[in-house]
C-alpha cells in the first residue's frame, strides 16, 4: 500500500553492539567517531540517530560518562532526534542496559519486545587476527546467548520510559513479540503511542525477506490497531531492498552500520553512515516520497522535544 502524503522518517543506527571493529575499518568504534558519524548522518538526511556507546578500544559500553559525552556532543552540533539503546550489548545485565533511560531521559529509546536467541558467533569466521583482543570471545559467546527481556523486564523498561516521557521504540524480532505488546497494552503498561521497529534477519529471529515484512506489518495492525506507526531495519546486504518495502507499505526506514556494513549485495563496504543515508534518501525521493526532517519526525512521533532531555 503506497501512502502518498506520508513523509518518511530516516533513522541511522550509527554503530550498534554487534559488529566488531575488525569487520570494517569504517565502523565508528570510539566516542569521537560515533559523534562525527551521527552528525554526518543527520546532515545527509537522517531525522533520527540511534546511539550505542563504545569505549576507546571499540568495546560496547553503558558507561554514563562516555554516553553523556557522546549524547551531549551530538546534541550541541545538530538537531537530530537522538534515540538511545536499551539493548546494550551481549553480556550486560538488564539493570545496566536500562540505566541510561533514567540517567539521560531521551526523547526516544529502544524497548525490546521479548526474549530470544541472539546469535552471531561466526561473525569473525573469515578474520585471522582480530584488531582487538576482546572481539573473538565477544562474538563466540553468543552461541550460548539468550537476549533476556522477560515480562518483568519489559514492564520495568516501559514504565521507566513512561515516567521519563521517553517514547519506546519497540524492537520486534519475531512474531510472538507482537502479542507481548498486546498483553502489555491490555494491562495498561503501554500508555504512549505504539511505534515499532521491525528487526528481521537476526539469527534466532524472523527471516529477512519481503514476505515476512509484509506479514508482520499486517499482523501488527490487526493485533495493535491501525493507528500504530512502524519502521524496519534492513540487515546486511538486503538493507536497501527491505527499506523500500517498508516505505511502500506505509513505514519509515532505518539504515546504518549497526545493521549492515555494506552498500550493495556485492559486498562493497559503506564508508560512512552518511553514505547509506544518502543512498536510501535518493531512492525514496526517486519514488516521490518526501523525507521528514527532525522536527517533523518529532511531531509525527509525538516526542517531547530535545529541550526536555537530560544531556
Amino acid at each position: 500500500m503506497y501512502i502518498k502524503d506520508k513523509k518518511i522518517i530516516i533513522s541511522a543506527a550509527i554503530t550498534g553492539a554487534t559488529h566488531v571493529p575488525s569487520l570494517s575499518k569504517y565502523l565508528p568504534k570510539n566516542p569521537d567517531e560515533i559523534i562525527c558519524s551521527a552528525i554526518e548522518a543527520w546532515r545527509a538526511g537522517a531525522a533520527v540517530v540511534h546511539v550505542h556507546a563504545r569505549a576507546q578500544d571499540g568495546k560496547p559500553t553503558t558507561d554514563h560518562g562516555i554516553f553523556r559525552y557522546i549524547l551531549s556532543s551530538i546534541s550541541q552540533e545538530c538537531d537530530a532526534v537522538i534515540g538511545i539503546t536499551t539493548g546494550g550489548a551481549n553480556g550486560m545485565s538488564v539493570e545496566e542496559r536500562f540505566s541510561v533511560i533514567e540517567e539521560f531521559r531521551p526523547e526516544l529509546a529502544s524497548a525490546n519486545g521479548g526474549s530470544m536467541n541472539f546469535c552471531y558467533n561466526r561473525l569473525l569466521a573469515g578474520v585471522e587476527k582480530p584488531e582487538y583482543d576482546w572481539e573473538k570471545e565477544y562474538v563466540e559467546r553468543t552461541w550460548d546467548n539468550v537476549f533476556r527481556n522477560s515480562f518483568r523486564d519489559m514492564e520495568y523498561c516501559i514504565r521507566t520510559m513512561n515516567a521519563c516521557k521517553t517514547l519506546p521504540e519497540y524492537e520486534i524480532f519475531d512474531y510472538g513479540q507482537l502479542n507481548n505488546l498486546k498483553i502489555l497494552k491490555k494491562q495498561g503498561i503501554i500508555t504512549q503511542p505504539v511505534y515499532i521497529q521491525f528487526v528481521p534477519g537476526v539469527q534466532g529471529g524472523m527471516p529477512a525477506n519481503n514476505e515476512t515484512l509484509m506479514f508482520m506489518i499486517d499482523q501488527a495492525k490487526k493485533i495493535l490497531g491501525n493507528d500504530i506507526q512502524y519502521s524496519s531495519v534492513g540487515v546486511g546486504r538486503k538493507m536497501f531492498k527491505l527499506e523500500v518495502m517498508s516505505a511502500l507499505n506505509g513505514g519509515n526506514v532505518r539504515v546504518g552500520m549497526e545493521d549492515g556494513l555494506y552498500m550493495n549485495p556485492a559486498g562493497r563496504l559503506a564508508e560512512s553512515n552518511a553514505q547509506q543515508v544518502e543512498k536510501i534518501k535518493t531512492i525514496l525521493e526517486a519514488l516521490d516520497f518526501e523525507i521528514a526532517d527532525s522536527n517533523e519526525a518529532r511531531r509525527m512521533l509525538h516526542l517531547k522535544g530535545k529541550e526536555h532531555v537530560n544531556f
